[in-house]
């Protein structure tokens, strides 16, 4: 229930006088607005954070390079009047987004509803595109990307030497944290990059829109499969979409930033999918496709490559189908690294990935603690005694998903995949806002949840957001970043404040009282716990839908 407070009644009576202006009736569309206000409204949002990108968004560090070439960006990035107006548009934009998001939930007929799947595809496409053409931002690992490929390039392993080996990698917008750190990405993704830094060696801004091609290609993907997915095992394929693709978090990392994570999910779907279409070569090899973009995907092979066979009740069809994608993924993995000259190193980075980013996750902060305790206790060396609590929540991780694995009884393949993924992220020792995005299309395409756990899924998509727009503002070195980034938490709260205290239409999203539920259509509406434990193993015919084999 609103409680309608001075600001709300203000908001509402703004709102309606603005729905009655021939100028502003068409974004605002008043209390009762339809689909097309908010698809418009987020395409607002999209070009605020365009144009605030502009400002603040991530460029080649060379002297006067990006401020020679384009000089209309001079009073924006170089001006505190225009890093201020640039920052205040680019939170704004963000929280805008946030709502548009939101009220695109509300705004539909039901979930069920025909032409939900065409009007998730129309909001990305309109929220998408002004993204497409924003500076980096959210995240510079674009710009580490070119460096590693670079560093194949001349020849020097990615995986044994930091992107310090490469003449005027600092230069070229490479976070310092890589400066001696292996890559954590797979070979595959390494070689992409390597060909990004050979077409843009001489115009090096050109590497932006190449790697935001190859990320797209991993949302075009998602955007492909994904409704696929939720129709067989009888979820909504709007709300998949709606959750896993249009909330602000996917946007701005899988656009904006470029991450490689969208192409990750993408193929590792697409691989799922032609596993539940029993065409186990093409499957794998997505799959392994994956792994080889990044390695996380490890994770859920094993358990997509389970959904070929007709039923997982004996361990023979299991073992069957971990054989030939072992043996595959060797071949292709291990090998393709000898070829390329990385050997193995992709998988011991991998087992090490985050090692050199400040351990922030529940995982990190306890090794953290604990080494502190030994060493002030006994002597010994807090760093060491951290790495083995992270090696122990490792191998606690590997004891969880081998258990899942060879339980009797196995759930849906693809459900149990994202139950495994979890825990691993959760006994990561560093765990960044891009991980929720791994597991979120394993949850949504086989259930649309609501109540607590709904709402905890908003609030952290939102914080992380946030906290990560706050954090990632690229401000000239004569300007106080400090005072920028207060000022651009201080819009976020706000306006944040806004949408969970006083927004009428987004107040009740906040504000569940219900226990969390999920649903699909062979079960209805059941406690978030009442499936857990499956009656039989999973088998083809617990498909929903027909699949076309």
């Amino acid at each position: 229930m609103t409680v309608y407070n001075p600001i709300t009644r203000a908001a509402d009576s703004a709102r309606e006088t603005m729905s009655k202006s021939r100028v502003t009736s068409w974004l605002i569309g008043g209390r009762d607005g339809g689909v097309s206000h908010t698809l418009r409204q987020g395409l607002l949002a999209a070009l605020m954070i365009m144009i605030g990108s502009w400002g603040v968004g991530w460029l080649i560090m060379a002297p006067g390079y990006w401020l020679e070439y384009h000089p209309a960006l001079q009073p924006l990035r170089a001006t505190a009047a225009g890093t201020i107006t640039c920052t205040v548009l680019l939170m704004l934009g963000a929280l805008l987004l946030l709502r548009s998001w939101l009220r695109l939930s509300q705004r539909i007929n039901g979930w069920n509803d025909p032409n939900g799947v065409k009007v998730m595809y129309r909001a990305l496409l309109m929220w998408g595109t002004p993204l497409f053409l924003c500076f980096p931002i959210f995240s510079r690992d674009i710009f580490s990307y070119l460096a590693q490929g670079g560093l194949l390039y001349i020849g020097h392993n990615p995986y044994e030497a930091g992107v310090s080996e490469l003449p005027g990698w600092f230069a070229a917008g490479a976070d310092d944290l890589w400066a001696e750190s292996p890559s954590p990405y797979g070979p595959l993704f390494l070689l992409i990059a390597q060909g990004v830094w050979h077409v843009s060696i001489d115009m090096p801004d050109m590497a932006i829109p190449l790697f935001r091609i190859l990320a797209v290609f991993g949302v075009v993907l998602m955007a492909v499969v994904i409704p696929r997915l939720a129709r067989a095992f009888g979820s909504q394929p709007a709300w998949a979409l709606w959750l896993c693709l249009l909330n602000p978090l996917s946007l701005m990392v899988f656009i904006p930033a470029a991450h490689n994570d969208s192409l990750m999910i993408g193929l590792m779907l697409a691989g799922a999918w032609y596993a539940l279409q029993r065409r186990r070569l093409v499957a794998v090899l997505l799959l392994i496709a994956a792994i080889a973009i990044k390695p996380i995907a490890m994770v859920v092979l094993p358990f997509a490559v389970l959904l070929t066979p007709q039923s997982t009740a004996h361990y023979m069809y299991r073992i069957r189908e971990w054989a030939v994608a072992g043996v595959l993924a060797g071949v292709l993995l291990f090998g393709g690294g000898w070829l390329l000259g990385v050997g193995i190193g992709w998988f011991t980075a991998a087992l090490g990935a985050g090692a050199e980013v400040l351990q922030g996750a529940p995982v990190g902060l306890l090794g953290i603690g604990v080494g502190w305790l030994v060493e002030t206790t006994t002597g010994v060396d807090s760093s060491l005694v951290a790495t083995w609590v992270y090696g122990a929540a490792r191998i606690a991780s590997a004891v969880v998903l081998t258990v899942m694995l060879l339980r009797p009884r196995m759930g849906n393949p693809l459900l149990w995949s994202a139950y495994g993924l979890t825990a691993v992220v959760l006994t990561s020792s560093v765990i960044q806002p891009w991980y929720l995005l791994w597991i979120l299309p394993l949850f949504a395409v086989v259930h649309i949840y609501r109540g607590r756990v709904l709402m905890l899924v908003i609030l952290l998509i939102t914080v992380m957001t946030l906290a990560a727009m706050v954090g990632q503002l690229s401000v000239a070195q004569w300007l106080d970043t400090l005072l920028i980034q207060i000022i651009a938490a201080a819009v976020a709260a706000a306006y944040l404040g806004y949408l969970i205290f006083c927004d009428p239409n987004t107040t009740g999203l906040f504000r569940y009282p219900e226990k969390s539920q999920r649903w699909n259509a062979a079960d209805g509406w059941l406690h978030i716990g009442e499936l857990s434990t499956p009656d039989r193993s999973w088998s083809a015919d617990q498909v929903y839908q027909e699949v076309r084999r």
